[in-house]
């Protein structure tokens, strides 16, 4: 099979059918990476080099926008990528707790890989589920309500090959199916399990027994008056406008003054 870049040709394809879905391809760039990583496990010095000749760019451009987020990875991610959110809510909730467990458990630090290459280990930012405070994520799936006891027991379930569903979403796939996924070709697999759950539906639970109505909708009555208001003003002043230079047409500058016209010119 021809390669590219180091690529596949089919893969270098690929790259060039996300570039062309965006008016300009520069704007793929993101999903083109997450294909790379798919590939190799990583960004790598080819990849970039491929996403660079297909988008026309440098490759120091490609590199900072690959070193720029932290999604991209310069080094080999494991099967699966374990994040655990130690941002404020999930730490003070167990996840710093969490956190020097599985290290302790899996023998590695920060960003840091299994001997066997199964798991990858992070401490990430907020997730954005703190109404499931602390939380984890598998592949960028959601595992919530985690304790210490319940994320080592998820980790050597993921290491012996078992199979381990997402809390609020479908089975977990490795790492490189996931990235495949981010790029824009679907795995079939995103209407698995639950959307959302009650923590995060409890707000809306409450406004319905209550019969709330979100403000944004007044507000957008109001501005909708308004905009109604402001577009008569518009037409008035066109009106006004419009009547004005009818009266210059009918009046020009050259027109004689007559102070009384009933005298005539013998009058001035």
């Amino acid at each position: 099979m021809s390669t590219t870049h180091g690529f596949s040709q089919t893969t270098y394809d690929e790259l060039g059918q996300i570039a062309a879905r965006y008016p300009q391809g520069r704007s793929g760039l993101l999903p083109m990476l997450h294909l790379v990583q798919s590939t190799e496990g990583r960004i790598t010095p080819e990849g970039i080099e491929a996403c660079a000749d297909i988008l026309g760019i440098s490759a120091a451009e490609v590199s900072g926008v690959a070193t720029f987020y932290t999604m991209y990875k310069r080094k080999p991610v494991g099967d699966y990528h374990v994040g655990v959110c130690t941002n404020t809510l999930c730490a003070v909730m167990g996840g710093d707790a969490i956190f020097e467990r599985l290290k302790d458990h899996l023998d590695v630090g920060n960003d840091e890989t299994t001997a066997d290459g199964k798991i990858t280990l992070e401490h990430l930012e907020c997730n954005a589920a703190c109404d499931y405070a602390p939380v984890m994520m598998v592949n960028w799936e959601f595992m919530d309500n985690m304790t210490p006891e319940s994320a080592t027991t998820l980790v050597d379930d993921l290491r012996s090959g078992a199979e381990v569903r997402s809390t609020r979403g479908p089975r977990i796939c490795t790492w490189r199916e996931a990235e495949r996924v981010l790029a824009g070709f679907p795995d079939d697999l995103a209407d698995e399990g639950p959307s959302a759950g009650p923590a995060s539906l409890v707000g809306l639970g409450i406004a319905r027994e209550r019969g709330w109505t979100a403000p944004q909708a007044e507000g957008a009555r109001a501005l909708a008056a308004r905009d109604t208001s402001r577009e008569a003003a518009a037409e008035r002043a066109d009106t006004s406008r419009a009547e004005s230079e009818t009266k210059v047409e009918v009046s020009p500058a050259d027109t004689r003054h007559v102070d009384n016209p009933e005298k005539g010119e013998e009058g001035k």
